[in-house]
């Protein structure tokens, strides 16, 4: 007679749970990882057996001994909240943590001589990428898991879905990047329709869509703007499909394009961004509307960006330039 099933573990159900309220993968796996350092910390305790005590001294050590940033001491907190009030319906006190020290940075930012140098070295994928990176003021992951669907050529725009926070928003399409976005486009369906005729041509869907909607997943509006060059294999049934492009080609690209171009800064795909934000606040654009395109939730978050009003014609001027 068969035994019974093995029961899931902690850390299955505990990743089941996020999955359930549509936590995003990165963020599954990020919050699996802080779980995992949480249980090592106390010698692979059942978290049953633990509690407020022992999640204060994990996040003073994490403050303490490795000096994490604020922010990383939050995301383990979140992760640990999570388990405790969601997974095992307990309430912590968290009192006397010694919490880690909040630093103010400023984000980097390039001019637009060095946004255009940094850009003529990048070709493929990488350019256009890079492209709504600053003509959009995308996150890396918004424009690596854009489908097609999501790109509105006639009215200019185009639609950033399940973005941070889990919320869509619309931004601006730049008329700079349609004429390379709509022949990118043609490239990729060649390779879709040749895709579909050898018996493939599925994409990932999210949530539950593929079950609503049998069909979509072959369809030509829900593939990836930024297909992988190689289709992935399911070992154990055979099938086969595209992902999205992985964020490692569009992070090498641009490191070795900002080295060739000769800039200093400690710029990334992210300060493309931030050059978006900024270069469109020297500009005289207003910052409820800057609030909107980048899709933050609080204005305070975008005001860090006024730290270039001290140019223009409104800016502040050194009283040395005035003598």
């Amino acid at each position: 007679m068969p035994s019974d099933p093995k029961p899931p573990g902690l850390i299955q159900r505990y990743r089941e749970e996020l999955q359930v309220r549509h936590y995003a993968r990165r963020t599954v796996k990020t919050y699996e990882q802080w779980l995992r350092r949480f249980l090592r910390f106390h010698g692979r305790r059942h978290p049953r057996e633990m509690g407020s005590a022992e999640v204060n001294a994990f996040l003073s050590h994490l403050a303490v001994d490795l000096q994490v940033s604020a922010s990383t001491q939050n995301q383990a907190l979140a992760a640990l909240l999570f388990l405790y009030r969601e997974l095992l319906e307990r309430d912590l006190e968290l009192e006397g943590v010694v919490r880690a020290r909040t630093r103010r940075r400023l984000p980097v930012v390039l001019s637009e001589a060095e946004v255009r140098a940094v850009r003529d070295r990048l070709e493929g994928d990488a350019a256009l990428v890079v492209g709504l990176l600053y003509g959009s003021g995308l996150r890396l992951m918004e424009a690596l898991r854009l489908r097609v669907k999501d790109l509105d050529f006639q009215r200019q725009e185009l639609t950033v879905r399940d973005g941070k926070g889990g919320k869509d928003r619309l931004t601006l399409l730049p008329q700079s990047l349609v004429p390379g976005l709509q022949q990118h486009l043609l490239e990729v369906r060649d390779v879709h329709r040749a895709d579909l005729a050898a018996g493939w041509g599925r994409v990932l869907m999210p949530y539950a869509l593929a079950r609503k909607y049998p069909n979509a997943e072959r369809e030509w509006a829900w593939q990836w703007v930024f297909p992988q060059q190689n289709r992935w294999v399911d070992r154990e049934s055979g099938t086969q499909g595209r992902h999205h492009l992985d964020p490692s080609v569009v992070q090498k690209a641009v490191k070795r394009a900002v080295t060739e171009a000769g800039v200093t800064k400690a710029a990334s795909c992210h300060t493309f961004r931030h050059s978006f934000a900024t270069h469109l606040l020297e500009r005289g654009q207003d910052i409820r509307t800057i609030q909107e395109l980048l899709g933050h939730q609080d204005v305070s978050t975008t005001m860090i960006y006024t730290h270039v009003l001290n140019r223009g014609p409104l800016g502040v001027r050194s009283p040395a330039d005035l003598v």
